[in-house]
Order: C-alpha cells, then structure tokens, then sequence
C-alpha cells in the first residue's frame, strides 16, 4: 500500500512467483467437476447463498443433482495473500462485495468459520461436510480436494492450471503507474486466463548487510528457479522472460 511504500522509502517489490487460488469444496453428492461464477462465490461469502441447492449454483450446474446441505464458507483466519488474491477477485467481480468487505490480507469474512494457514484451511475443508473455501492449487491437490471450474470474463469455465494461471499474467503485460499489479479477472479477450490468478512477491530493502546475498538469492528465484523441476509440482507457473533484476548493493 502507499503507506507501507513510505514506511520503507527504500525497499523494493518484486514478483517472483506466479500461481492460482482454488475454490475448494466439500460437497458430498455435488459433481465433482462442479462449475462456479464470480457473483455465486461471493454471495457465497457474503452470506447470501446458504445452500448447495440454491438455484443460482444449479443454473450453472445444469443437470447436475445438487445436495439440500448447508453451506459454511471456510476462511483464512491469518494475515494471507490468498485472501488477499481472492477479495480482490471478489471485489471486481461484485460491487457489494467491494463496498462491504474490500480487498484485504485479512478481511472480515461477514459468514463462515476461519483456520490459520493453507493447511488449516485444507484440513477444515475436508472434515466439514458443504464446507467451500479457498486455497493456493497445490494445497487443494496434495489433500485432494475437489476444486471448481471459475467461469472468466470470456464465458469459460476453467480450472486452474499452469497454461491458464499463465494466460491471466499475460492478459496485463504493463505495470500500472500506481506500481499495483493485478492480473484478476482478466479482460475477455483472454479466453484461457484462470480468473483468480496471482503473483506472489518479495519485498527488500536496496541497502541492507547482506545485500549481496539477497541479490544472489532473488536473481536464482528469477532466472533457474523458473525453471519446471522447481515450479510444477507447486502449480507455479513461469513467469515471463525477466530483462532486469532491480536489486542493488548501494
């Protein structure tokens, strides 16, 4: 935020890692390929839709037999940036959402129960019959929970994967002046974009003692830490080629 920027007048904020936010569920005798919007999963959050009979979730599940059961939206209950990528999916997608809750590491989830940690937010998941939530896509596969097809802007419906999470970092190829990159939600030119995508970043001061390891570490994590051995098996997906690594020893 530009309050934290003039707190730390010198440090610098780098994306270093590129990945998806699965909306994860726990919905014994719903599809198990079950297909959700942006407007359905907030209502959901907000409170809104309580049920997976609810007829906004069977218009998108077209056919499918829907289960009469409670829903309890499951929250991260810690500062995160996968709360932080998820409100800030649900605020561009629903103006209520944005009014009422806002972007944030740590929201006030107005419904639902909260667990510390991606692990704990997996775990509550899997042991709360109708529980929905939200997790990075890696911790969704190694619990394996099952996880939604969001539709885009586009009208798809997709999951998320390296090839989408890619294609949403490529819908925003410029860095705005305010310095807030946002690859949320992608315009609808970009067809094979997963809509909750996210960049993860390292945040260092230019002047510090061991600024040369730092520079030495960062410059790794962008250059061979791309590389697939490193990022697959986490569904990170690479980033584009990088041409400048702004990270000096003053």
């Amino acid at each position: 935020t530009p309050a934290q920027q003039e707190a730390c007048a010198d440090c610098v904020q780098i994306p270093w890692a590129l990945s998806g936010i699965a909306v994860a569920y726990n919905a014994p005798g719903a599809p198990v390929h079950l297909n959700l919007d942006g407007a359905t999963i907030s209502k959901i959050f907000l409170g809104q839709i309580t049920n997976w009979g609810d007829p906004a979730i069977k218009a998108l599940n077209k056919g499918a037999n829907m289960p009469d059961l409670r829903i309890t939206p499951i929250f991260r209950s810690d500062g995160s940036g996968s709360s932080y990528a998820l409100t800030d999916y649900l605020s561009s997608v629903n103006g209520d959402w944005k009014n009422r809750v806002g972007v944030s590491t740590q929201p006030a989830f107005p419904a639902g129960q909260g667990a510390r940690g991606s692990s704990g937010v997996a775990g509550l998941i899997s042991r709360t019959p109708g529980a929905i939530g939200y997790v990075d896509v890696a911790y969704a596969v190694a619990n394996h929970i099952k996880f939604a097809a969001v539709r885009n802007r586009a009208g798809k419906f997709l999951y998320p994967s390296l090839r989408r999470i890619a294609a949403a970092a490529e819908a925003f190829p410029k860095v705005p002046a305010n310095n807030e990159l946002h690859i949320v939600d992608p315009p609808k030119s970009a067809k094979l974009a997963y809509p909750v995508s996210t960049y993860t970043y390292v945040i260092v001061r230019k002047q510090s003692p061991h600024a040369a390891e730092l520079r030495k570490l960062i410059f790794w994590a962008l250059t061979q830490g791309q590389k697939s051995q490193f990022t697959n098996r986490l569904t990170f997906a690479p980033m584009s080629t990088v041409k400048k690594v702004l990270v000096a020893a003053e």
